[in-house]
């Protein structure tokens, strides 16, 4: 059997007549830059998430750029992210002219450990982005107090988490704002780059979508100096379509996240699920001390892989400036040369979760 790590091309054959029919809409329509599917899209993207406001961006990393540069942060200023994520969570605080301060994370979660949030906080410290890793609410609860007990704004990382909750509320309202990225291989991904700003602050998306059009609402009237970076109309057009789909995929990842739960190999240690939390399982990550003749396993067999991610960001060469070790970040540094993520996909079978769990068991057995 084959288990591909993510078959985009599974899902688009599942709703092909509903996705050609809206790109050749736009096409029809000419509605390639804002329009009436880019505000349809923002609209039904607040329902989802359960917020009043949603603005639509060029991509997840330009959503946190601006975002930050929106609610004020900018040089002299510190911003701690997890010592665990994509390097656009960082990079974004670097864009503003701000200073990136890491945070080691929970062994048991990966996600951002608020004890270490606390000890990294000084003077100069005005944020904190949480990142909802892997599609796990971060401790949000436990954050919000520190933030609000140190004066600090939060900005929510969900570029992983469409759709996850905390005790029934979604990502996006905890913070001052949160983005998310549709990245073609996220939970709910465009057919190319996207991303969104979500609050429930109509002042900060309003700025949001000034900054992000050349600081501008209406055509020439520009209030600020801005950027280029808008949701296009064919992207906006297929995600409606595919949000439609996202919580019946949501529930299959859940039920094979649970099957893996169940019946993984006893040498594979898995991530803590928090209780109240809905996890979405954009990727499914466990530990093994064994991982590149795993990885091989697994390959030869048929099933994808992947490690996310290899290198702890403070680690990283474009942040060697700042002299860290891996001393600094011990959870972070050990994590990642221990983590492997397994197929988890809306448009996987149950059979093929069957099937990776049983070619683990065998590797283990042998």
């Amino acid at each position: 059997m084959n288990v591909p790590f993510l078959d985009l091309k599974k899902q688009y054959d599942s709703i092909k007549p509903e996705i050609d029919s809206a790109i050749q809409e736009i096409i029809n329509s000419s509605a390639f830059i804002g329009g009436a599917a880019h505000k349809k899209f923002e609209e039904a993207f607040a329902a989802h998430q359960n917020v009043k406001f949603c603005v639509g961006v060029a991509n997840g990393t330009d959503a946190l750029y601006v975002a930050l540069k929106s609610m004020g942060l900018g040089a002299e200023d510190e911003v701690i992210v997890p010592a665990n994520s994509f390097i656009a969570t960082s990079e974004a605080v670097s864009l503003t002219g701000a200073r990136v301060v890491f945070a080691d994370v929970s062994r048991a979660t990966a996600l951002i450990d608020v004890a270490d949030v606390e000890r990294k906080i000084t003077a100069k410290t005005k944020a904190v982005i949480p990142v909802h890793l892997y599609g796990q609410p971060a401790p949000m609860k436990e954050l919000k107090a520190l933030a609000q007990k140190r004066g600090l704004k939060i900005l929510e990382d969900s570029a992983q988490a469409h759709g996850a909750a905390i005790d029934g509320v979604r990502v996006g309202n905890f913070g001052e704002a949160a983005t998310f990225s549709f990245f073609p291989g996220k939970n709910l991904g465009a057919y190319g780059d996207g991303g969104a700003i979500v609050s429930n602050s109509q002042e900060l998306a309003e700025k949001c979508r000034m900054y992000a059009n050349h600081g501008r609402l209406d055509k020439y009237d520009h209030k600020m100096e801005g950027i280029n970076s808008r949701l296009d109309g064919l992207q906006a057009a297929i995600l409606s379509v595919k949000l439609k789909h996202l919580e019946k995929w949501t529930e299959q990842r859940i039920a094979i996240a649970d099957h893996y739960d169940k019946h993984l190999s006893k040498e594979v240690e898995r991530f803590e699920r928090v209780q109240g939390n809905r996890h979405v399982y954009h990727l499914y990550v466990i530990k093994v001390k064994d991982r590149e003749a795993l990885q091989a396993h697994l390959k030869e067999k048929g099933v994808g892989t992947g490690i996310h991610y290899p290198i702890a960001l403070p680690l990283l060469k474009a942040y060697a400036h700042l002299g860290h070790t891996e001393k600094d970040f011990p959870v972070a540094s050990r994590l990642c040369k221990e983590i492997m993520s397994i197929p988890v996909d809306g448009a996987m079978t149950m059979d093929q979760a069957r099937y990776v769990t049983d070619v683990i068991g065998g590797f283990y057995s042998k």
